[in-house]
């Protein structure tokens, strides 16, 4: 057993930085759905700042690391739902895995922090670090060990007045601004310095301004009338052998009255627990009563491919795949489909599943042995409308989205289910981001769960229309389609990395310009 010190835990507990250090990482959860208190992000920042001011890259990393710590302890509390209820930890055990994944992800700020502190000669270059290094740390977060995307600063920002730079810099864009406004803050509450903070903020004030006029993306005058279906289906019942016929029958039973004049019908991630090669007469007879309908409907279904024992996690298509078809276009392993790339640790693959699989039903999961999609995908053409799907986790990750995004997409598509983690904030903050994505591509944004949050957003008007969460139900909506293409759409991240570059050279010039200079005073006098 891991043995800490008396003296230690007395010297923390009197550590009126640690204390606060933690405590604004904790804070910071309520600026993210549901709660959405954003203004809330800048103080929890300053407070980081302060308390990771320190001398020594050692000092700066402890304080960031108690930050980070706090951030994710309660940010993603939700994951413990899923790990306690579903995983088959005692309760000691699966708290011990949740303090060890919110320690993982608390290095990376406390590396950004510790390198801040480490190279900085000024309160100026510092501010340069934490910028650089913050966007290096959390790209780092979003890509090692496939990647945890989650919980970024610049979510944040999702209902604030800023969106309106989202369609121009992106979320990572958002990110280093939330940096930029709360290092200004610190510079005035700390150091008094007026003039650099407001010489930071015109260029800020100039760009909002600007994103407030853009006029590249407007509504095209096309309309999408679009159902979704949410079953509600019972987390212990979904792979259940004996509940995949009632699942299927229960999400036929809600369609049916609702198929008249609609262009578009959506189900969630697995609607049809069943694998695809079995359950085709029922997929078949499905296509032709969407095409009959004249409607097309997506829906997510497990594809298990017998000669090369491959699973995948897949969208298909049925019904109509062009405006003017007459009948269903369904065939097996037909090309439009969309089979998940980004997989889910644990929950949709096991790494060292030899090893792992026989100590715990965490490790052996239904459905935990999928199979990768390719990174960049068709989109999906349903009743002639070009969808960009995404599933579950996928919607995370900007860049994969903005991958399979092209001239022709219509509508963003992402399906999940979120019942893994109950009623916490885990699904507000899925559907935030998802959100987030629509706004940095500027297409309608069309999310089906099967417990919910099931919805759909327009990133113009910033109208969202959700059926209740924990209930069985349809939403008719009427989505109004977008033309033109956002800045972020064509350029992704990359005027953000040239600005975290062009801030590395420049504490490297100063700081190569003071060595040098120091070596030749040494060599002279």
């Amino acid at each position: 057993m891991l043995k800490i010190p008396l003296n230690k835990l007395i010297s923390f507990a009197k550590d009126k930085n640690a204390w606060l250090a933690l405590i604004a990482g904790c804070a910071l959860t309520f600026a993210y759905a549901p709660f959405s208190f954003w203004p809330l992000t800048f103080v929890c920042l300053v407070t980081a700042f302060y308390v990771t001011d320190q001398p020594t890259p050692k000092q700066a990393a402890k304080y960031g690391f108690l930050f980070g710590f706090g951030w994710f302890a309660l940010g993603i509390s939700w994951v413990h739902v899923s790990i306690a209820q579903f995983g088959g930890l005692p309760i000691v055990l699966s708290l011990m895995a949740m303090a060890m994944l919110c320690a993982y992800l608390a290095l990376y700020p406390a590396l950004a922090f510790a390198f801040a502190t480490r190279y900085s000669k000024s309160p100026l270059q510092r501010f340069a670090l934490l910028i650089s290094g913050l966007a290096i740390t959390e790209y780092l977060r979003g890509t090692l060990f496939t990647g945890f995307p989650w919980l970024s600063f610049g979510y944040t920002l999702t209902d604030s007045p800023l969106n309106t730079l989202a369609p121009w810099i992106g979320e990572f864009g958002l990110t280093i601004l939330c940096i930029i406004i709360a290092y200004a803050l610190y510079w005035l509450i700390n150091y008094k310095q007026y003039k650099a903070a407001i010489i930071t903020m015109v260029p800020v004030g100039i760009a909002y301004l600007l994103s407030m006029q853009n006029t590249d993306t407007n509504y095209s005058g096309k309309h999408l009338k679009t159902l979704l279906v949410q079953g509600n289906i019972q987390q212990s019942l979904r792979w259940e052998p004996e509940q995949f016929w009632p699942t299927m029958s229960k999400y036929q039973d809600m369609t049916r009255p609702n198929w008249t004049d609609v262009d578009l019908v959506v189900w969630p991630e697995a609607a049809i627990p069943e694998i695809e090669d079995y359950a085709f007469d029922y997929l078949v007879n499905l296509d032709k009563a969407a095409a009959f309908n004249n409607t097309a409907l997506i829906t997510g279904i497990p594809d298990y491919q017998f000669d090369t024992r491959s699973v995948y996690n897949t969208l298909i298509v049925l019904g109509k795949k062009h405006q003017e078809d007459t009948e269903g276009q369904y065939q097996y392993l037909h090309r439009n489909r969309y089979q998940k790339h980004q997989l889910l640790p644990i929950g949709e693959f096991v790494p060292f599943e030899d090893l792992l699989r026989p100590l715990a039903p965490l490790f052996d999961l239904p459905m935990s042995s999928f199979s990768r999609g390719d990174a960049v995908q068709n989109n999906l053409l349903a009743n002639g409308i070009h969808v960009l799907p995404a599933i579950c986790y996928e919607i995370a990750f900007s860049e994969l989205v903005r991958g399979n995004y092209t001239t022709s997409s219509d509508i963003l598509f992402t399906v999940s289910n979120d019942a893994w983690f109950g009623d916490s904030h885990g699904p507000h903050q899925h559907m935030q981001i998802a959100r987030m994505r629509a706004l940095e591509l500027q297409r309608p944004m069309v999310r089906v769960t099967n417990n919910g949050i099931s919805g759909v957003y327009d990133p113009i008007s910033h109208q969202q229309v959700t059926i209740a969460q924990f209930t069985s139900g349809i939403l008719s909506t009427d989505l109004k389609l977008i033309s033109g293409h956002s800045f972020f759409s064509k350029h992704g991240h990359t005027p953000v990395w040239i600005l975290v570059g062009i801030l590395l050279l420049l504490v490297l010039a100063a700081n190569s310009r003071n060595y040098l200079s120091s070596k030749m005073e040494k060599a002279f006098f």
